[in-house]
């Protein structure tokens, strides 16, 4: 009777969140395993505990094959990281991939660009984005973007970041708010999703260490990354703000050093946040 109880107790902790149930991982977490042994870095994300996977790239397999893998241990990849300058140069071979990996949504992490990037530069981005999202959408699938703390320079309502959202169409672009990189341009996550409250669908869960340097760089030393729940974010107003405005799934990016040790940590942690 004490071990069904102690099952029953782990079994409502587990649900106790709403995102409980919606929380996966970047797959980029095991970039560096994925990179020496993919069956072993498939056999790692399996034993987190964790069903969903946002993948980034297919670590030399095709697409069918990282399908497979992820599906021989009930792993699901719901979204897909994709390179902006492969969009613009093979569109239908990425909706191909994302329609074999059985992904909902495909998101680009990155925009490439020398120098600053400025304003010019964002209405070039969001023209590009406007004619992928319709793309992808004329087949079923939803296109996104991950702003990575650059595109936050400047003065707030002028910065690139709101020039792309003002002017992309919200049917052919959403957000993906990764935590860290917009707390490390000195912007405040709540407040950035409660400004634009109908674009988030995916969220990066990834925390910034307490005493961090912060700049709109979109760089940080690999030390500032710290287990989910060890850092200078506020969890529970940043979860329960991405639950009210529809965030369908949690992905926890870990790039710290010691992402074995650590994404179990981050996992505990989020599943027990309030």
């Amino acid at each position: 009777m004490k071990k069904l109880l102690l099952a029953l107790l782990a079994t409502a902790t587990l649900h106790a969140t709403p995102w409980a149930d919606h929380l996966g991982i970047q797959l980029w977490s095991l970039h560096k395993t994925f990179a020496e042994d993919t069956t072993k870095g498939f056999d790692e994300i399996k034993a987190f505990g964790l069903e969903y996977v946002e993948t980034a790239g297919t670590y030399k397999l095709t697409a069918a094959q990282l399908h497979e893998e992820l599906k021989s241990r009930k792993l699901k990849a719901v979204s897909a990281h994709m390179p902006y300058e492969r969009l613009k140069t093979d569109i239908a071979g990425a909706i191909a991939e994302a329609k074999t990996l059985g992904v909902k949504y495909v998101v680009v992490p990155w925009i490439p660009h020398k120098g600053a990037f400025d304003v010019a530069a964002a209405h070039t981005a969001a023209a590009d984005f406007n004619t992928f999202g319709a793309a992808f959408r004329k087949e079923g699938i939803e296109f996104g973007w991950h702003p990575h703390g650059f595109e936050f320079a400047g003065a707030e309502g002028e910065r690139p970041f709101d020039v792309i959202v003002k002017e992309t169409d919200p049917k052919n672009l959403f957000l993906e708010i990764d935590v860290f990189w917009v707390a490390h341009a000195n912007v405040d996550p709540v407040k950035l999703m409660n400004k634009y409250p109908d674009r988030w669908k995916l969220m990066h869960v990834k925390d910034l260490r307490k005493g961090a340097k912060t700049d709109d760089t979109g760089a940080a030393p690999e030390s500032d990354n710290v287990a989910v729940g060890n850092g200078s974010i506020d969890w529970s107003a940043v979860l329960n703000t991405g639950h009210k405005l529809g965030v369908k799934y949690y992905f926890i990016e870990d790039e710290t050093s010691e992402p074995l040790r650590n994404v179990p940590e981050s996992v505990q942690f989020l599943r027990a946040v309030k």
